[in-house]
């Protein structure tokens, strides 16, 4: 088992730094540069692409790079007064991460009690009443969810507050917005595997020894039904926490994902790097600890992998 945690977090390393060069070489490749505004003349610009070493070699800059990351060192702002990525990162994800765990929550929780509902129920009312939720929350974008919910929960109804992050009411709006395409997945991937699941030999023993239909679903469905879906769960959970960007704008909420964006229309490169290679690590490390923990779940993976190597 060490061996296989050991090529993985080997292999989440590799690929982290694969994104960075390839962040890095991507942002250098457009033309131009942050100071060129239509007040900054050519002296000043050159003297401030001097002071923030923007005037070095590019192999220069990519080997300076990589040093400041290893000592965890993301670089000061462009934009920002002079303030540090790293400063900007902790005074805002922490706002990122409350609404991306909150959207999850409420994703995690429906999507497997609606995948699990759909299976029971196979073509009947609830089954393609999930169906549908799962179709909509998959194919609709979710600014269309949010601009329809702040427009008639919001403007119209007054229910609930159409934007800004100052108390619980203010978080079920945005929460659902970020949370219908995770719940969407999960009920289309927990019906498929849970209709997998109440066909095999070991359900049909059970019902044939007694078990209620309760203790045959929590049991033997839902507790194999459910271990599929846990490969998906750490790029989701990733994905949900750092994916807020398009809600954050439009809840106005205070987040990290508007510095993301500010920072590529300012051409903000420590930034831009910064939130880009804190965004890939969380993916990388969220989707690390899913294939050990996958590993722990089901032995046949690691034992697998180990044959094959």
């Amino acid at each position: 088992m060490g061996r296989y945690v050991l090529k993985r977090f080997a292999f989440m390393l590799i690929s982290l730094w694969v994104i960075v060069t390839a962040s890095f070489i991507l942002m250098n490749a457009v033309p131009g540069s942050p100071f060129t505004t239509a007040k900054t003349t050519p002296l000043v610009q050159a003297q401030l692409e001097r002071k923030y070493g923007l005037d070095k070699p590019l192999w220069d800059r990519y080997v300076t790079l990589l040093k400041n990351l290893l000592k965890g060192d993301l670089g000061i702002s462009l934009r920002e007064r002079g303030r540090s990525v790293n400063g900007i990162i902790a005074r805002t994800f922490p706002v990122s991460l409350v609404l991306g765990a909150e959207a999850l929550a409420f994703a995690v929780t429906t999507g497997l009690a609606l995948g699990v509902i759909a299976a029971l129920y196979r073509g009947r009312g609830l089954d393609y009443v999930a169906i549908i939720i799962a179709i909509l929350g998959v194919s609709v974008p979710n600014f269309v969810v949010a601009s329809t919910l702040q427009y008639f929960l919001g403007a119209k109804l007054k229910i609930l507050p159409i934007a800004r992050w100052e108390g619980p009411a203010y978080h079920i709006l945005p929460a659902f917005a970020l949370g219908l395409t995770t719940l969407a997945t999960m009920a289309r991937m927990m019906r498929s595997s849970m209709l997998e699941i109440v066909n095999q030999d070991y359900v049909r023993t059970a019902k044939a020894k007694g078990l209620t239909p309760t203790q045959i679903t929590w049991r033997h469905c839902v507790r194999n039904a459910i271990l599929p879906v846990v490969t998906i769960l750490g790029p989701l959970i990733a994905g949900i926490t750092t994916g807020t960007l398009v809600i954050e704008r439009m809840f106005g909420i205070p987040g990290l994902g508007r510095y993301f964006v500010d920072s590529i229309y300012n051409r903000d490169y420590p930034l831009i790097m910064g939130t880009t290679v804190f965004y890939s690590a969380l993916l990388l490390f969220m989707t690390f600890l899913v294939d050990v923990a996958y590993g722990f779940i089901d032995p046949r993976i690691r034992l697998a992998k180990g044959r094959a190597d």
